[in-house]
Order: C-alpha cells, then structure tokens, then sequence
C-alpha cells in the first residue's frame, strides 16, 4: 500500500506518516517547507521519519502540477492524505491570495490526479472553522457551513464542495475530516499551547483573546492520529462516494483553563493582557464525534491536563531547557 501525504512535514502529517510507517506502510511524503513557521521544525520532523526504510520525502510545491502528476505515476499512488494547506484564521486575515493559491488551487491539483490515477481513497483536512458562529451545540456533521467567519475557512468549505463534485462525477472515494483544535509535542508554533508556554517561560506578556473566555474542543494529537487512521480502509460505498466526519474531543472547555493548566505544568504565572475578541475567531467549538464513532468506533481518551503535560515535556528537551 503506497500512500501520499501531503504536508508531510506539518503537524498532523508528521505523526500520521509516523504511525503508519511504523505499521511497515510506504509513505511518500511531500511539503514544499514554507516559511508560515520555523522551517526548523518542520526539517527536524522530517529528519525523524527518515529513519524509517519505507520513507521518502520530495521537496515539492502544490501548485506544481507536472511534478505533482511525475510523483504519482512514479510512485503508482493509491491513497492519498492530504493535509497541506495554508493554515490559520489570523494569517488569513491579511493573507487571503496565500490561501486561494495553497489551499484552492493545490486542493484542484490533488483532485484532478486522484481522478487520474483512480486514487482508491483520498482524505482531506477540513476544520471546525466551516461551522462558522453556530450556536447549535454539539456541532453536527450535517449543519449547514454556509457561512465561514474568515478566508481560511471559506477554502476549507470550498475543498468540501469541491470533493463532493469529483465524488459525484468521476466517484472518487473521498472524505473530509473537520479537526478540533489540535495540540500535542512538536505541535505548531502559531497555535495558543505553544506561543504560551514560550512566552510564559520567557517572562512576555500573552494577548489573550475575549479574556479567554472563548470555548474550544481541544483534542490531542494521538486522538487524531487514531480516528485518521480507522478511516483510511472504509471509504464511503454510496452512490456518490463522499464522506464528512468531525475528528474532536467532545468535552470543551475555555481558553483560560487551557492557560492555567500550562501554568500548573511550568509551575509559573502567566503575565496576560486581556484583548477583544478577535476578528475571525469563533466563540465556541464543539465536536459532535457520534458519526465517527459510529463509522469507527473512534473515541478521544486524552484530557487536557495529560496532554499538555506531554508537551511541556517535548517542549523542554527540544529546546533543552532542563
């Protein structure tokens, strides 16, 4: 089984390529390693997964479709993950042409040589963003995701439709998977978790958002990683083969006990300047994971306390701070 990953160097992609190397998978994973983020982690992930035999990684860009059609035929391609993307709300906000071009027209080329190379099973990252400021809690598959409260979001929504289409048309067995707000060791640098810790033990002031008040479902990485992976054999068999599931935690909770729990862990006080609410940003998140489990039998076990505990840890050899 030869599967793509895409973003390989990322967050998610780098432990999803992980765990299915260690289950003897042949991974080819691409990321064409953009500066959004410190390139450094980015390269030491990277690095990592070249210990394994059945890794091999190709600097490439999304946008270049002759190379990306060469590495499919190349590699006889049959699954795909795709999980590059442009990511965060923020960024977007004065960045909109980085997220057409990333997130549109390089999920267009993926589409295009799945159809191709009649990929057997193509996954997608989505995110909770679709659900925009929807106040019907726990947010359900089948709400309505008209209207994205940033950029960023509206080409995730676009990559669903898009899917579906091709789903319909040209039946590629395709699935969208809506993330919760993920964290974990050698997580995103832009993320709250670790733009925390950082500042915390640095003695700088954290700008929090709505005085923290915001809600999020925070799910931990190995909880991801587990629903990813019960997914990759169980395309969907309907007429039009196109799949929707939200991979989150269940149990949100606010910003603020999020924070106090990295301060618990550092065994230090944060020094915070509370701001207004962030233009984009949503006020709650709230995965309804029903569908999933029933799908799977997925459930997400780790609480915050434990996985934020697991991260200052990472945190502190990777910067070798003990």
């Amino acid at each position: 089984m030869k599967i793509l990953i895409t973003g390989a160097a990322g967050f998610i992609g780098y432990f999803i390529s992980k765990k299915l190397l260690s289950l003897n998978k042949t991974i080819i994973g691409i990321d064409n390693l953009n500066e959004y983020y410190d390139v450094k982690i980015k390269k030491d992930r990277i690095k990592n997964l070249k210990n394994y035999n059945n890794f091999q990684f190709i600097k490439i860009d999304l946008g270049d479709f002759k190379k990306l059609d060469n590495l499919f035929k190349k590699y006889k391609i049959r699954y795909v993950i795709h999980l590059a993307a442009q990511a965060g709300v923020r960024y977007s906000i004065k960045n909109p042409n980085i997220y057409f071009k990333n997130n549109i027209e390089g999920f267009f080329n993926i589409l295009e040589l799945s159809r191709k190379y009649k990929i057997k099973h193509l996954i997608f990252a989505s995110t909770s963003s679709v659900y925009g400021n929807s106040k019907e809690f726990p947010l359900k598959e089948s709400e309505n995701t008209d209207k994205p409260l940033s950029f960023y979001a509206a080409t995730k929504k676009s990559n669903e439709i898009m899917a579906h289409s091709y789903s319909n048309i040209y039946k590629i067995p395709s699935t969208a998977v809506r993330f919760f707000t993920v964290y974990g060791p050698f997580g995103r640098p832009d993320m709250a978790l670790f733009k925390f810790t950082n500042k915390i033990l640095n003695n700088k002031e954290i700008n929090l958002f709505n005085n923290g008040k915001h809600i999020r479902d925070f799910t931990y990485i190995d909880d991801i990683i587990s629903g990813l992976l019960r997914l990759i054999n169980r395309p969907s068999k309907k007429t039009i083969p196109y799949q929707v599931y939200n991979i989150g935690n269940g149990n949100p909770q606010k910003l603020i006990k999020y924070l106090r729990a990295i301060e618990k862990n550092l065994n230090k006080k944060a020094k915070i300047k509370n701001l207004p609410l962030q233009k984009g940003d949503v006020i709650k998140t709230h995965a309804d994971i029903k569908l999933i489990n029933k799908k799977v039998n997925y459930n997400s076990n780790t609480e915050i306390d434990e996985g934020i505990k697991i991260f200052i840890k990472w945190y502190r050899n990777y910067y070798n701070l003990d």
